[in-house]
Formats: structure tokens, sequence, C-alpha cells
């Protein structure tokens, strides 16, 4: 960035101070003598403090605009600043002591030596450009640790409120996710904040989830880019629990089959699966939860998808008047029993 005033107008205040400090030696010892009225002299050193303090605000100024004690020093004498080092805050915080606070012109250290501390989401400023301070030039980013924004009804806060205080786990679905192509994502979500004031367009609040994000980096051209495995702006479907059951089977919605009213699950036997009646006390789009009555056997194997097809060949065997059970054979295909 430039500076186009201030150290040119430090310089000058410097080389005015210098100027009076010289005319005060000269007419002091005239003034010992009664040649010069005292009050000259007294209003000489009122100037005198008036450029100093107008130095020290000129040079209060040059910091805020991110030169450091020896560039203003180097200003001072007429060597001006050609260029400024914006210094980013470091990556890791400080460590929990007592230490000096500095304006971050001078922290010089900016974080690990190793690794990738930030990348350049968006350059507000070109070569040559003539910039004010305080003016954006470049906007970092870091997005290893994100939060899952989710919105809510003020109807809804009761439950959202239970389950941060519960701890209990949120469901998260990522939309436009590649899982196959990265490491298998292994983080609970949990409730960490949620918002105390209401949009006033979309009448929602916000609740946020702490989010851990991947990320691996390639060099092309002798340059390291990032990629992020998740990216702000990306769609996300949070199932958040509002109850908790007791004593109940929790199946994917695939396992139940439906016929009208009644809904059954398939429980293994042997080469077979039996069809089992059960009472649905609660479903979503993934999951259903059923009743722990006694309808299902302990220790056998229900069918965890399909039930739908499986249930359609019962159908057809019990239309057809052979034995209403299914046979699954050792390749995975479904016939009637035989």
């Amino acid at each position: 960035g430039s500076c186009p005033l201030s150290p040119a107008e430090l310089f000058s205040a410097v080389k005015e101070t210098q100027f009076v400090q010289e005319e005060l030696e000269r007419l002091k010892p005239i003034a010992e003598s009664g040649a010069v009225a005292q009050a000259k002299i007294i209003d000489i050193q009122n100037r005198l403090r008036r450029q100093e303090a107008l130095i020290q605000a000129h040079r209060q100024d040059l910091l805020t605009r991110g030169l450091n004690p020896q560039q203003i020093e180097d200003v001072s004498r007429g060597e001006f600043v050609s260029t400024v080092d914006v210094v980013a805050p470091p990556l890791v915080k400080q460590p929990d002591e007592l230490v000096t606070i500095r304006q971050t012109a001078f922290q010089h250290e900016v974080g690990p030596t190793e690794g990738i501390a930030y990348e350049v989401q968006e350059l507000d400023a070109e070569l040559g450009q003539q910039v004010q301070a305080g003016q954006l030039l470049v906007t970092l980013a870091n997005h290893s640790a994100l939060y899952l924004e989710g919105h809510a009804f003020k109807r809804e806060a009761p439950f959202l409120e239970k389950a941060a205080q519960n701890g209990w786990g949120i469901s998260v679905e990522f939309a436009e996710d590649d899982p196959e192509h990265w490491p298998e994502l292994d983080q609970s979500f949990e409730i960490r904040y949620l918002s105390n004031s209401i949009d006033e367009d979309s009448r929602t609040f916000d609740f946020f989830i702490p989010l851990a994000n991947q990320s691996r980096s390639y060099e092309k051209n002798g340059e390291t880019f990032v990629v992020w495995r998740f990216r702000p702006g990306q769609r996300v479907r949070l199932h958040v629990p509002v109850e908790e059951l007791s004593d109940v089977l929790v199946l994917p919605s695939a396992a139940v089959a439906r016929e009208g009213p009644e809904a059954y699950v398939f429980q293994q036997n042997g080469d077979l699966f039996n069809r089992v009646p059960v009472q649905v006390l609660h479903e979503d789009r993934l999951n259903i939860v059923l009743a722990n009555d006694g309808s299902v056997t302990p220790g056998l194997y229900l069918a965890q998808g399909a039930a739908a097809s499986l249930n359609r060949v019962l159908k057809a065997q019990a239309a057809s008047g052979m034995r209403a059970d299914v046979h699954v054979h050792a390749d995975g295909t479904v016939h009637v029993s035989h």
C-alpha cells in the first residue's frame, strides 16, 4: 500500500523541529544578556512543544498504517518507505501467558513453518493501486474448522435446547459430498450454540454444530493449492433427535414394508425370511422406530432393506397357493420356497 501524506508530513515536522531548536539555541545566550525579550524565548519553546506533539501524532498515524518503528525512523530521516508488509495473524494461538501487546506489523512470526496457514480467498487490490488506511486488501481463509448452521422455527426451540443440553448426537447428510474419495468422517456432531435472535424475514433462528473439515493439497507451477472436502455455503440436512425412546428397535426405512395401516419386517429363519407384523412408533426419511413388544424374536437377523420387494414375493406366493415364505439363495436372488 502507499501512504502519500503522513510520511512527508512527518519528515517536514521533524525538519521544522530542528529549525526551531536551532533558533532557540541561538537566541538563548542573547536573551540572557537582555538583548532579546524573554517572552520571545517562551514563544519559541511553545512552538517546539507543539512540533514535538505533531511528530508524535504522525508517528502514531504511521503505526496504524502498518509501518514498524524502524521504518518510521527512516521516514523521519527522509528515507521514505516504498512498500509496507501487511502481516496476517498467526494461525496458532499464543501461549496462555502474559505477553506484550504489539502492533500486528511487529509480529514477524506469522505461524508454523510447515503446513499451510491460510489460502487467498479473494484479492481486492491490484499491483500499483493506491489504497487508503483501513481499505480491504485481501481475504484470507482457513476452512479447517467450520460450523454447520441450522435453521429452526421458534416452536422447535425447546426440542433443540433439550438436544443440546443432553449432548444428543446429530445425524448429518452432506449434499454433493463424495465420501468414496475421502477418509471416513470419524466425528460426532452435537449442537454447540443456539442463537438468541430471530431472523425478521424467515422468522427462524440459527443453531451451530462444529465440523472438523478434511483437505488435501496439490502443486502446480510451483504454487500450492488446497482442496477442502466441505465448503462454506454447501447445503446440509440435519436430523436432530427430539425425544429419547427406550426399549425400541431402530431399522432403516427400507427394512419395513407397508400394507395399508399395517407394517411388517422380515426376520431370517434359516434360509427363509418370515414376515413379522410390527408397531411403528416413529419414522423419518432414513429410519423407522419400532416398539420392542416381543413380536420380533431376539437374536435373529432382520432384513435391512428391500422389504417391499420381499413383501411382493410373499404376496405372489400367497396368490399362487404356495407356502408363504421367502427363500433366499446363496447368490442373493430371491425366489419362492421349494
